[in-house]
């Protein structure tokens, strides 16, 4: 992939799952220093101090060296606190680059026990993903609509580049658990590709932890811009837009059920289309959103009643803490590769697809089956999001029906979506669970 690392503008998250918050500094070029202001006459190159800026004698490492580098980072267990997590094990690439199993979040952190916060976002088709906005409006030939907060990597869209990103969950006390910049940096100095990290990135690249791990999270970066292994786009669903298959009677069914405004209504977040320049959907169009799903009492931070995961608004993400109407909306996950997944939404709190949609189906209609009850048996609807944020809370289609109505999907076409869902399986990927 001859691409120039100083083009690189829209790249996937880096290794990781949904990571507390550590105290990764701002993406800053690995080198050279910060440029003093300078007058016109002496004033310096705009791109002088960027993150992928050529430095000034040294030879631009290759998007395969990077690629290669970033590869073996990525699998390296020898870079956590315990000696025995690499991002790869909660990014499984026979998972779609998701986890492997059906936890609601991964363990990590030294002693390999600790909960993530939040569950492990798959790592596939990121590609277009960019920085968090308050306002997007999405490429649809339109630009008078404001689709509101929209992108940034993490659920709540905190980290605003890959190579931001890729430095949290090294540092994150819940996952990789290195103390600091220079423990990773040591590590790496260790590691039996440290001499390719030199000939990448120079022979001084471990004086300067920073230098370092900037080089780290730049190798990841790239690495997870690698077609074959990130957007192959060689699902069932590929080959019907290419002409090459089609469909099932169910699926077909499923689609259209997912497409109608009045039914599924998935595609108003789930982009089914070709975009208006053709490129295949990506199934999601990373908007922010408040779906309210139930509170999953087996996570240990809500054994503190007061505990809250507002997703955009906090506790992870602080910049946004004074937007109350931000309060409880997460980043919209691409459906690709949706039916490998065993849990489901930011706090992994369903393990079934059917369940998944089945939830989207009969929130409002039949709550009770849903959230919990008080001491007094009444439902509290919504529980995992304080009442002064419920008119954040989606009401559109298939959201919306009165307690007790009827519920926008029947079991049946619950079975159509789901069958539907399951065609956006790339090749690659063989552990699908059954259907439920």
């Amino acid at each position: 992939m001859a691409v120039s690392v100083l083009l690189i503008c829209c790249l996937l998250a880096a290794c990781g799952r949904e990571t507390a918050p550590s105290s990764p500094t701002p993406a800053t070029a690995l080198q050279p220093a910060p440029v003093a202001a300078a007058s016109a006459d002496t004033a310096q190159p705009a791109y002088v101090g960027a993150t992928y800026a050529p430095v000034p004698g040294r030879t631009q490492p290759s998007a395969a060296q990077l690629t290669e580098i970033g590869r073996r980072i990525f699998f390296d267990s020898s870079l956590s606190a315990s000696g025995k997590a690499s991002c790869a094990s909660c990014h499984d690439p026979q998972h779609a680059w998701g986890p492997p199993n059906a936890l609601s979040v991964q363990l990590g952190g030294a002693d390999g026990r600790q909960e993530g916060p939040r569950a492990t976002p798959s790592l596939r088709y990121l590609q277009t993903l960019t920085a968090f906005t308050e306002h997007h409006h999405d490429n649809d030939g339109d630009d008078s609509i404001d689709a509101g907060p929209t992108g940034g990597h993490m659920w709540d869209g905190r980290a605003g580049s890959a190579h931001e990103q890729a430095g949290m969950p090294l540092l994150s006390p819940a996952e990789m658990a290195n103390v600091s910049e220079g423990d990773v940096a040591a590590k790496l100095a260790r590691a039996p590709y440290a001499d390719e990290m030199r000939k990448a990135f120079g022979d001084d690249v471990f004086d300067s932890p920073k230098a370092a791990f900037k080089a780290a999270g730049l190798a990841l970066e790239v690495f997870q811009q690698s077609p074959k292994d990130f957007y192959p786009f060689t699902s069932k669903y590929d080959a019907v837009l290419r002409g090459q298959a089609k469909l099932s009677v169910a699926e077909a069914r499923g689609l259209r059920l997912f497409n109608d405004e009045n039914k599924g209504n998935c595609a108003s977040c789930h982009i089914s289309q070709r975009t208006q320049d053709g490129a295949f959907p990506l199934f999601t169009d990373f908007g922010l959103i408040a779906l309210a799903v139930p509170r999953n009492r087996t996570l240990k931070a809500n054994a503190d009643p007061q505990f809250h995961d507002l997703g955009l608004c906090g506790p992870y993400r602080t910049d946004m803490k004074d937007h109350p109407e931000y309060c409880g909306l997460f980043r919209t996950p691409t459906l690709r590769n949706v039916a490998v997944r065993q849990s489901f939404f930011h706090n992994g709190v369903f393990h079934s697809l059917e369940d998944a949609i089945r939830f989207y189906a009969q929130r409002d209609t039949s709550p009770q089956r849903w959230y919990a009850r008080s001491a007094k048996g009444i439902v509290q609807q919504y529980d995992d999001l304080p009442q002064q944020y419920h008119a954040n809370i989606n009401t559109e289609a298939p959201f919306g029906q009165k307690r007790g109505g009827k519920p926008a999907l029947t079991e049946a076409e619950i079975r159509d979506v789901a069958a539907f869902l399951r065609t956006l399986t790339d090749a690659d990927q063989k552990n699908v669970p059954a259907a439920r």
